[in-house]
Protein backbone atom coordinates (compact mmCIF):
# COMPACT_ATOMS: atom_id res chain seq x y z
CA UNK A 1 0.00 0.00 0.00
CA UNK A 2 3.21 2.39 0.32
CA UNK A 3 2.85 2.81 -3.47
CA UNK A 4 0.33 0.98 -4.94
CA UNK A 5 -2.79 1.32 -3.20
CA UNK A 6 -5.60 3.40 -4.74
CA UNK A 7 -6.88 4.52 -1.65
CA UNK A 8 -3.45 7.11 -0.81
CA UNK A 9 -0.96 8.66 -2.63
CA UNK A 10 2.30 6.90 -3.28
CA UNK A 11 4.91 7.56 -0.77
CA UNK A 12 7.33 9.42 -1.32
CA UNK A 13 11.39 9.60 -0.17
CA UNK A 14 10.79 12.63 1.89
CA UNK A 15 8.54 10.56 4.07
CA UNK A 16 11.03 7.77 5.03
CA UNK A 17 12.41 9.32 8.52
CA UNK A 18 8.61 9.77 9.27
CA UNK A 19 7.57 6.17 8.71
CA UNK A 20 7.26 4.02 11.34
CA UNK A 21 6.14 0.02 11.97
CA UNK A 22 3.82 -1.40 13.74
CA UNK A 23 2.25 -5.31 14.24
CA UNK A 24 -1.30 -6.09 15.34
CA UNK A 25 -2.56 -9.29 16.37
CA UNK A 26 -6.23 -9.96 15.67
CA UNK A 27 -7.46 -12.67 18.06
CA UNK A 28 -10.72 -13.43 20.16
CA UNK A 29 -13.11 -13.19 17.02
CA UNK A 30 -16.72 -13.21 18.16
CA UNK A 31 -19.40 -13.32 15.40
CA UNK A 32 -22.22 -10.88 16.84
CA UNK A 33 -26.02 -10.91 15.97
CA UNK A 34 -26.10 -7.14 15.98
CA UNK A 35 -24.29 -4.63 13.86
CA UNK A 36 -23.72 -1.90 17.08
CA UNK A 37 -22.37 -4.93 19.57
CA UNK A 38 -18.82 -3.83 19.43
CA UNK A 39 -17.54 -0.95 21.59
CA UNK A 40 -15.36 2.36 19.95
CA UNK A 41 -11.57 2.03 20.66
CA UNK A 42 -12.06 -1.90 22.10
CA UNK A 43 -12.97 -3.69 19.34
CA UNK A 44 -11.78 -4.02 15.98
CA UNK A 45 -14.65 -5.02 13.51
CA UNK A 46 -14.90 -6.75 9.98
CA UNK A 47 -17.97 -6.96 8.19
CA UNK A 48 -19.18 -8.86 5.38
CA UNK A 49 -22.25 -7.43 3.41
CA UNK A 50 -23.63 -8.50 -0.04
CA UNK A 51 -23.22 -5.35 -2.61
CA UNK A 52 -26.08 -3.64 -4.67
CA UNK A 53 -24.52 -5.98 -7.52
CA UNK A 54 -24.77 -8.81 -5.47
CA UNK A 55 -21.39 -9.45 -4.26
CA UNK A 56 -20.17 -10.39 -1.18
CA UNK A 57 -17.37 -8.02 0.28
CA UNK A 58 -15.72 -7.56 3.59
CA UNK A 59 -13.78 -4.48 5.28
CA UNK A 60 -12.22 -4.42 8.62
CA UNK A 61 -10.91 -1.63 11.05
CA UNK A 62 -8.61 -2.27 13.44
CA UNK A 63 -9.46 -1.23 17.56
CA UNK A 64 -7.64 2.40 16.99
CA UNK A 65 -9.47 3.30 13.93
CA UNK A 66 -12.22 4.57 14.85
CA UNK A 67 -11.49 6.07 18.39
CA UNK A 68 -8.63 8.04 16.41
CA UNK A 69 -11.26 9.95 13.48
CA UNK A 70 -13.66 10.50 16.45
CA UNK A 71 -16.50 8.11 14.98
CA UNK A 72 -19.65 6.41 16.54
CA UNK A 73 -21.32 3.04 15.82
CA UNK A 74 -22.88 4.38 12.51
CA UNK A 75 -19.84 6.58 11.33
CA UNK A 76 -17.41 3.56 11.26
CA UNK A 77 -19.86 0.99 9.65
CA UNK A 78 -20.66 3.38 7.43
CA UNK A 79 -17.23 3.82 6.44
CA UNK A 80 -16.24 0.80 6.49
CA UNK A 81 -18.82 -0.33 3.71
CA UNK A 82 -17.46 2.64 1.63
CA UNK A 83 -14.31 0.91 1.96
CA UNK A 84 -15.44 -1.81 0.83
CA UNK A 85 -16.88 -0.73 -2.67
CA UNK A 86 -20.30 0.08 -1.53
CA UNK A 87 -21.72 2.20 -3.64
CA UNK A 88 -25.53 2.78 -2.95
CA UNK A 89 -26.87 5.09 -0.31
CA UNK A 90 -26.62 3.74 3.11
CA UNK A 91 -30.06 2.74 5.10
CA UNK A 92 -30.65 1.85 8.67
CA UNK A 93 -32.05 -1.59 6.88
CA UNK A 94 -29.22 -2.28 4.97
CA UNK A 95 -27.11 -1.55 8.29
CA UNK A 96 -28.83 -4.14 9.72
CA UNK A 97 -27.93 -6.95 6.97
CA UNK A 98 -24.07 -6.90 7.70
CA UNK A 99 -22.71 -9.70 9.20
CA UNK A 100 -20.59 -7.93 12.09
CA UNK A 101 -16.95 -10.25 13.85
CA UNK A 102 -15.75 -8.46 16.65
CA UNK A 103 -12.08 -8.72 17.72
Amino acid sequence: SALKDSRFPPMTRDELPRLFCSVSLLTNFEDVCDYLDWEVGVHGIRIEFINEKGSKRTATYLPEVAKEQGWDHIQTIDSLLRKGGYKAPITNEFRKTIKLTRY
